[in-house]
Order: structure tokens, then C-alpha cells, then sequence
């Protein structure tokens, strides 16, 4: 692809994406805030046994999404930009929700034709896994819409629905749980209910209804939306096998109890983490879209957000890995699953790799080759199936730790080893350097707090290195560079 010079595109849309990392910041920030309250309260209104069948049914979920629905809006998040400037807007609207209802319609056909395999596959009670195939319908919708918003760049608009779902969940959660003891079914409940109720202020907001309308498909539409959609599906369900398989196969051998752990380890980690580290990404991808589509040169400013994800990302998590029990002993309140700790560090930079591969990753989806990220995830996937198999007898949850940070860690190794020709990145190298120079007084200052800060809580420890960290940073080692 021959690029064009046009500097003035390129700088309004790089302050658009500052703008509206600033407009999605509440959504996300909300959005780590509830997964950090929601870990105290569930482990606290359930048993063991109950949090790990939530686990599971949550992963369930997730699995099912991927294959029926999530593609679908993505899909509509890559093309709709080209759609609304060609002005076919409403024919492409069409197309997008008639293959969601095929989706969901094979869905519920898949599930009833092949019931017992299924059934017998999750390891979940019958009604979990009836409730779970229900709750898809809501969440397909607000899959698709959400997306939409996205396009249209109403940032402000998609982070108050999502900061309402978020809360409303939690709190019909607790609701159901305490006045009608339901266990773990009470959140899938909840999520069915809130979910439903964003569904109609999505739509509200995104003002599809305006433009929608249903006329004749367009067939020609079907296949760039497959032919992109169907890779990211096949990639996302690599990405549940690294992130989620664990928890199943964990399941089978030693029950949910133990995949409870497992659950619990996650929900210290990537819940939490992805969506701040989301902030960057939620705001930089569709306007780098319409930069390439501008032809523009998007490979300085795809490197440049690269090294704004590591300077956050790096310096939280290694803090979050070295307090790992103070961490849990915080947020977990059932002192049976403390032991849930061991996974933090493993799972912490297993999220720290594989959220910078939506960096890595993203010269595919410009160039409509997501065949290849598919590809490499499969791979990392399969080699972390067999890592968790072999690792999980032998090492129990320290096994799950190793086998999720290797497959994490492998895929971003391939994305950054398979390069698009013409979308290569430039690493961040000045980012890196002055953060590892960094490093070394806030370092310095850790020592300091494991020798002397015994009388000092560890969340005030963790506050006070990542303040040091960036004080440091910013005031210090910019001026050690230009001296070198």
C-alpha cells in the first residue's frame, strides 16, 4: 500500500484519540472499579463450590459468544465506516443483524441436537447450561450495538451504558442472592436482566433505528464480513482456549472447588487490568482505521501508543506480582481460596503480553489478514492446552500459572516475529529505556519498604512505589537521557 503525506489528518485524529481516551476513561475506570468490588462481594455471598460453578458457567458463556455472536460485531466496527460513506448504510444494518439471528438460531439448534455431548463437555447442572444459552440473546445485541457506538465514535454514550451494566449488575446480583438464595444463578440473572435493560438504551443512543431498515440482502456484503469475521471468531476462541480452558480442565480433575482458585485468580487479573489497559486501545483503533483507510501512515502512531501501553501496564503489574498475597488477602473474603495468589504474578503478565498484542496484532486487521492472528493464537492455544494437561497433575495451580503466561507470552513472540509487509513497528525503545532506568531508584525504595515498612500496610506500599515510579520517570529520567 503507497502511503500519502497528510499531517493535519493525522494530528486531528491523534488528539481525537486523546480526546477520547479522556471520554472512555469513566467507562473503563468503572469498569475495573466493578471487578475489583464485584471479587470481595462474590467470594463473600458464595460457597467455594458455588464461586467455581459461576466460574464455569461465565467461561461457558464466553466460549458460546465467541462462535455466534461477538464476531458479528466486530465485524460491523471494521466495515462501517466504508458503509456509511458509500451511503448503504441500512442494507449493511440489514445484513449485520440478519446473520446474527442465523447465529443464534443455529445456536439454540447446535444445543438441542447435540444436548447431551454439550452438557456433558461443560461439567455444568442443566439449568446453568439452559440459563446460559438464553442469557446469549441479550448479550449478542449488546455485542452488536455496542460496536456500532464505537463506529460512530460516541464515546460518551458507550461508556454510560457500560458503566450502568456494569453496577446494575452487581447489584441485582446481591439482590437475588440474599433474598432468594439462589447461588451462583443469581448472576447470571442479574446479567440477563441489566443486559436487557442496556439493550434498549443502546439502541436509544446509537439512533440505529433512524437509519435501519429492513430491505433485500445484500449478498456481496456477506463475504467481506465472513471472510473478516469468521478469523477473528477462530482467534478469539484461541484466546479463550489460553485464558479460559484452565479453568475446565482444572474442573475435571480436581472439581470446582479447585477451578474456584483458578476463577479467583483470573478475577484478580485480567478483569481488572484489561479494562484500564483497554483505554488506550477502546479510543486508538477506529481512528487508526480511518487513518488507513485514508491511506496514511499508521505505523509511527500505532508505536507510539505501544509505548503509552507499557509505561502504564509494566510498572502496575510487576507491583501487583511482587504483592500478590497482600492483593489477595485484600479482595478475597474466603480465606479457603487465599491460595489463589500464587496465580497473580503468572496471570498478571500473562495479561501484560497479550494486551499488547492488540498492538501487535492490529497490521492483520488492517490488511484483512486475520486468518494469521488466528493462526498464531490456535498455536499458542494448543501448546497451552498441553501445558495445563501435563503441568496441572503434577504442579496443581502453579501449573495452571506457568501454562497460561507461556501461551500468552508465546503469542505475542509470533505476532511480533510475523510481520505484514509494509505495517512493521518501530519498538518503543526510548519508552523502554527510561522506564528501566526508572526502575532502579524505585527499586531501590522497594528494598527499603521489605526491610523497614513491616508496620506499613501493602496497598500504601504499592501506592508509594508506583508514585515514586512515575515522579521519577517524568521528572528525572528524560534529563539522564539527554545526558547520555
Amino acid at each position: 500500500m503507497e502511503y500519502i503525506e497528510n499531517k493535519e489528518l493525522e494530528e486531528k485524529e491523534i488528539k481525537g484519540i486523546f480526546t477520547d481516551m479522556i471520554k472512555y476513561s469513566p467507562s473503563k475506570l468503572c469498569g475495573m472499579f466493578g471487578n475489583m468490588i464485584a471479587i470481595p462481594i462474590y467470594t463473600s455471598l458464595f460457597s467455594q463450590e458455588q464461586y467455581g460453578l459461576y466460574t464455569i458457567s461465565i467461561a461457558m458463556l464466553s466460549f458460546l459468544c465467541i462462535l455466534f455472536s461477538d464476531w458479528v460485531g466486530l465485524s460491523g466496527l471494521r466495515f462501517f465506516r466504508h458503509h456509511q460513506i458509500v451511503d448503504d448504510l441500512p442494507k449493511y444494518l440489514t445484513t449485520l443483524v440478519t446473520l446474527l439471528t442465523i447465529n443464534m438460531v443455529l445456536m439454540f439448534g447446535i444445543a438441542f441436537i447435540f444436548k447431551d455431548s454439550l452438557y456433558s463437555f461443560f461439567h455444568v447442572p442443566f439449568k446453568y447450561f439452559l440459563a446460559v444459552l438464553f442469557l446469549i440473546i441479550p448479550v449478542a445485541i449488546r455485542a452488536l450495538l455496542s460496536q456500532l457506538l464505537r463506529a460512530q465514535l460516541k464515546s460518551i454514550s458507550y461508556t454510560v451504558a457500560t458503566i450502568l451494566n456494569q453496577f446494575a449488575t452487581i447489584f441485582l446480583a446481591v439482590f437475588f442472592a440474599k433474598y432468594f438464595n439462589m447461588g451462583a444463578a443469581s448472576i447470571l440473572l442479574s446479567m440477563g436482566l441489566s443486559i436487557s435493560l442496556i439493550d434498549i438504551l443502546l439502541l436509544y443512543q446509537s439512533e440505529i433505528l433512524k437509519v435501519f431498515k429492513f430491505q433485500k440482502i445484500e449478498w456481496k456484503f456477506i463475504l467481506p464480513i465472513i471472510k473478516y469475521g469468521i478469523p477473528i471468531a477462530a482467534t478469539s476462541l484461541s484466546a479463550w482456549i489460553i485464558t479460559q480452558s484452565n479453568k475446565f480442565i482444572m474442573n475435571s480433575i480436581s472439581g470446582f472447588s479447585k477451578a474456584a482458585l483458578v476463577g479467583a485468580g483470573y478475577g484478580l487479573t485480567l478483569p481488572i487490568l484489561m479494562p484500564l489497559f483497554a483505554m488506550i486501545t477502546v479510543a486508538a483503533i477506529p481512528r487508526i482505521i480511518n487513518l488507513y483507510e485514508a491511506k496514511v501512515d499508521v505505523r509511527p502512531i500505532i508505536s507510539k501508543f505501544m509505548g503509552y501501553y507499557i509505561l502504564v501496564a509494566l510498572p502496575i503489574i510487576t507491583v501487583m506480582s511482587l504483592y500478590s498475597v497482600d492483593i489477595a488477602h485484600i479482595f478475597i473474603k474466603n480465606e479457603k481460596m487465599f491460595e489463589a495468589s500464587l496465580l497473580v504474578p503468572y496471570f498478571s503478565y500473562g495479561v501484560f503480553f497479550l494486551a499488547m498484542t492488540d498492538y501487535t496484532t492490529l497490521q492483520y486487521h488492517l490488511a484483512n489478514k486475520t486468518h494469521i492472528e488466528f493462526i498464531i493464537k490456535l498455536v499458542s492455544g494448543i501448546i497451552g492446552i498441553i501445558l495445563n494437561v501435563v503441568l496441572i497433575p503434577k504442579m496443581g495451580l502453579k501449573g495452571v500459572g506457568i501454562a497460561t503466561f507461556a501461551a500468552n507470552f508465546l503469542y505475542w513472540l509470533l505476532s511480533v516475529i510475523i510481520i505484514i509487509p509494509n505495517l512493521n513497528l518501530e519498538f518503543p525503545k526510548n519508552t523502554v529505556l527510561r522506564i528501566l532506568l526508572t526502575a532502579i531508584p524505585t527499586g531501590v525504595i522497594l528494598y527499603l519498604l521489605k526491610l523497614y515498612g513491616g508496620n506499613i500496610s501493602g496497598i500504601i506500599q504499592i501506592c508509594l512505589l508506583l508514585s515514586v515510579f512515575y515522579l521519577v520517570y517524568f521528572l528525572g529520567a528524560k534529563k539522564i537521557i539527554k545526558l547520555t
